[in-house]
C-alpha cells in the first residue's frame, strides 16, 4: 500500500469516528428529557412575598446610616465628579541638597 493510500485511509476512518460520535451526542440530545421551568412553591398564606415580621428586640449593632461615635472623619469628602488629586494639597517638596565636593587630587606616593 502506498503511503498515500495509508493517508487517505487514516483520514477517512478518523473522519467516520467523528461522524458516529457527532450523530451519537445529537441522538443524546433528541432522547434527553425537556425541564419544566421553575415555579415557587405554593404558600399556605396566599401572599405576595415579603416579610412583613418585625423582630421583637430592636437591634443592638449598627448597619450602615450614622457612623460610630469613635470613628474618624476622612479629611476630603468626594461628593462631585471632582478627584481626590485635586481636593487634597499637594505636599511641599524638599529642597535639593547641596552636592558633595569633589575630593581632591591624591597625593602620588614616591618610590
Amino acid at each position: 500500500m502506498s503511503p498515500d493510500a495509508e493517508l487517505m485511509l487514516i483520514f477517512g476512518t478518523l473522519h467516520l469516528i467523528a461522524v458516529a460520535l457527532g450523530v451519537g451526542l445529537f441522538v443524546m440530545f433528541l432522547r434527553s428529557e425537556t425541564t419544566q421551568p421553575w415555579k415557587p412553591p405554593d404558600e399556605e398564606d396566599g401572599g405576595g412575598g415579603g416579610n412583613d415580621r418585625l423582630p421583637s428586640t430592636p437591634k443592638t449593632s449598627p448597619s450602615g446610616g450614622l457612623p460610630l461615635p469613635d470613628a474618624v472623619q476622612p479629611s476630603v469628602r468626594l461628593r462631585s465628579h471632582d478627584r481626590l488629586r485635586d481636593l487634597k494639597a499637594r505636599p511641599e517638596r524638599r529642597p535639593a541638597r547641596e552636592p558633595a565636593p569633589a575630593p581632591g587630587p591624591r597625593p602620588v606616593p614616591h618610590r
